[in-house]
């Protein structure tokens, strides 16, 4: 994918900010754990921990010299944290039986999700410089937006001052989309936490970058691949962020089924297909959605206030040590 590093207009950016500020009530001081609810804010660590967002995105690109598929993995991992019980965390933790069980073990994220190193020495680096402070549900909302504007997506003001959970739900996990749902139960899915078509073909657009298994795909290790070999989900520019998904898509050229569906399945038509002929249209539309739609699943159920904790490590709630 030839991409330009095209960055969401202001005008549009500070609306859509407007508008979810309207929705959430309060407002958030730069404290980690004040009293009462407290709304998600762009400035909650200026005062706190004003080196949270250069401390994450060094750390990333560090770990991106060696694994070009970080930045596509940390904003799976982002992903798979809000669907499940809201933005909490969650995902993060380990078995601890009979207390915890991982959601890292559920057939979406099992041998799957990848990253967590990283976002360990990302919550290391923070606990040298501002320790007690950042919690790793807001480094992981930070590592995805800093992730797809160094693979030349778009940029836009991360709300934060989430806490970190201090349960799993697997149940919930065991229901996270998946590469095989038809498009029904995708929008399904996707309206149960109060996302929209929209939402549903913007935030998909996050497959124009990193790779998977060959199992996953339409092909199905076809080739002759073992089962577990890699593929590139865009073919000619994997480790870029821009719209050529959406011309693989149009061509028939997705993938991933539950990417394809987006075109062929039956409710398609008047639903998500004619987004992905826009954002196959314009770069610059898809980028302003696709940061929209990234600050919307953010706000999905966040623990704030005094709610949650705020974890020392991000494997273990912090009553279990570290």
């Amino acid at each position: 994918m030839a991409a330009s590093s095209s960055s969401v207009s202001l005008g549009l950016l500070l609306a859509a900010h407007c508008a979810l500020l309207l929705v959430l009530a309060g407002a958030a001081h730069g404290h980690p754990a004040s009293a009462g609810p407290a709304a998600l804010s762009a400035s909650f660590y200026d005062a706190s921990c004003p080196s949270a967002y250069d401390v994450v995105r060094r750390v990333i690109q560090d770990a991106r010299v060696s694994d070009p598929r970080i930045p596509a993995s940390l904003i799976r991992l982002h992903f798979h944290d809000c669907f499940v019980t809201g933005c909490d965390g969650s995902l993060l933790l380990d078995d601890d039986l009979p207390a915890i069980q991982s959601e890292k073990s559920v057939p979406a994220n099992d041998n799957s999700a990848r990253g967590f190193p990283v976002v360990d020495a990302i919550k290391s680096a923070l606990e040298e410089a501002c320790p007690g402070i950042v919690s790793c549900a807001d480094i992981l909302t930070l590592a995805a937006e800093i992730s797809v504007e160094l693979a030349g997506g778009p940029r836009w003001r991360v709300l934060l001052g989430r806490r970190d959970g201090t349960t799993t739900n697997i149940e919930s996990a065991n229901n996270l989309p998946n590469f095989f749902d038809p498009l029904e139960v995708l929008q399904e899915k996707f309206r149960n936490v109060n996302l929209d078509d929209t939402d549903l073909v913007a935030l998909q657009g996050a497959h124009t970058f990193g790779r998977v298994q060959c199992q996953f795909t339409r092909q199905n290790c076809t080739g002759g691949q073992a089962e577990g070999a890699l593929e590139n989900l865009d073919q000619a520019t994997p480790d870029v962020f821009d719209n050529k998904y959406y011309g693989n898509l149009l061509r028939g050229q997705a993938q991933l089924p539950s990417d394809q569906v987006m075109l062929s399945d039956p409710v398609a038509a008047a639903t998500t297909a004619p987004i992905v002929h826009r954002f196959a249209a314009s770069q610059k539309d898809f980028f302003r959605n696709f940061a929209a739609s990234m600050i919307k699943m953010g706000n999905i159920s966040p623990l704030t206030g005094s709610d949650g904790e705020i974890r020392k490590n991000c494997r273990r709630v912090n009553s279990k040590g570290y």
